[in-house]
């Protein structure tokens, strides 16, 4: 993320999260979930096991894709709270040193102040990259009106 961020932050609560991917990834589950389960339905010959094995497994791909469809982010007054695909973490306000989406990043990382990384795939500029560049803009300005972030170097000071 080259440009400066926002001025106002954002009012709070605020989540964060990859509406058009998640769009894509729930749809897809379901129309993959019906497609399956019509066709063993409709399939002749196939006795009670092997249709509940085919609804069986549309109900696991479903499941799949509503597990990579929970990335987000939640920015509330005490925190945030980073929901992954498969870990959640609580963050307070101060931890957060620093918001980062540089070009080519596939999602936003935070710097936190214990000196680690923390990805946060409830901002990936995937399919909405300008979503996602004013998201990020909103988490950097949030984080930097609640004292946790350290203040902009200068471009090629850091």
């Amino acid at each position: 993320m080259n440009g400066e961020s926002a001025a106002e932050p954002p009012p709070l609560p605020r989540t964060f999260r990859p509406g058009r991917t998640r769009a894509i990834l729930l749809g897809g589950g379901c129309a993959l979930f019906l497609v399956l389960t019509v066709i063993a339905l409709l399939l002749p010959g196939l006795g009670p096991a092997e249709r509940t094995s085919f609804v069986f497994t549309a109900a696991l791909f479903w499941g799949a894709l509503a597990l990579l469809s929970r990335p987000r982010v939640l920015a509330e007054e005490s925190g945030v709270t980073v929901v992954n695909i498969a870990s959640s973490r609580r963050l307070d306000w101060a931890e957060i040193v620093r918001v980062n989406l540089r070009s080519g990043d596939p999602w936003v990382f935070l710097d936190l102040s214990d000196g680690s990384s923390l990805p946060v795939l409830g901002i990936q500029p995937g399919l909405a990259r300008q979503h996602a560049v004013r998201d990020a803009q909103a988490l950097r300005a949030l984080a930097e009106s609640r004292g946790g972030s350290e203040p902009r170097a200068p471009q090629g000071q850091r």
